[in-house]
């Protein structure tokens, strides 16, 4: 396969199977806004994760199956599930605090490196049948591709976390939106994958 359409393809293939971050990624720069340091913990944990997907990715397809079978990819929706349910429990004791003169949450890298993980099934699921049928230079092609748009997508979120209305929208529901979004995507995860015999 030539190296420069792999690269088009790698353009097209990241951003169908990526879109869905922006929203995740715009809501931990709406809860780690104004904390110092958000945009690079932001950025660390999604390479970390995005990281993970993308070596789960190749293993898998270079049949590394025993490393991570197929059947447990569902159980990735209990990492954002477990996540958003925490986040809950922290919004509801924290309700009466008056949060006017917060400078914003501080964003854990781990945190957002987990999320990112757990929301790669699907990206798991697309790349290995891709990564079977081309080359080893294809893949790393792909690789590199994918490595640099993960800095666009994060750029991306920040731009839309904070565009004013949104700034303004995201500020005065981050709390619930934040846990919300977390806990349907576990969900989505778990029942998408027939995790649990759903």
């Amino acid at each position: 396969m030539d190296l420069a359409v792999a690269a088009l393809q790698a353009v097209g293939l990241f951003f169908v199977t990526n879109i869905d971050d922006i929203i995740v990624l715009s809501l931990f720069f709406a809860r780690g806004a104004g904390a110092p340091g958000t945009t690079a913990k932001i950025t660390a944990g999604q390479y970390i994760g995005f990281g993970a997907i993308l070596v789960a990715s190749v293993l898998v397809a270079l049949g590394a199956n025993a490393f991570l079978p197929e059947g447990a990819i569902p159980y990735f929706g209990l990492i954002p599930l477990l996540l958003g349910l925490y986040a809950a429990w922290q919004a509801w004791r924290n309700r009466d605090d008056d949060d006017d003169d917060d400078p914003g949450k501080a964003v854990a890298v781990w945190t957002v490196a987990a999320v990112t993980f757990a929301n790669g099934g699907d990206n798991i699921g697309v790349y290995v049948p891709v990564f079977l049928t081309v080359g080893p230079a294809a893949i790393a092609a792909y690789a590199v591709v994918f490595l640099a748009l993960v800095a666009v997508l994060v750029l991306v979120a920040r731009y839309v976390a904070t565009r004013r209305p949104i700034a303004e929208a995201l500020e005065r529901w981050e709390h619930v939106l934040f846990p919300l979004v977390l806990i349907a995507l576990g969900i989505v995860i778990l029942v998408e994958g027939g995790a649990f015999g759903l």
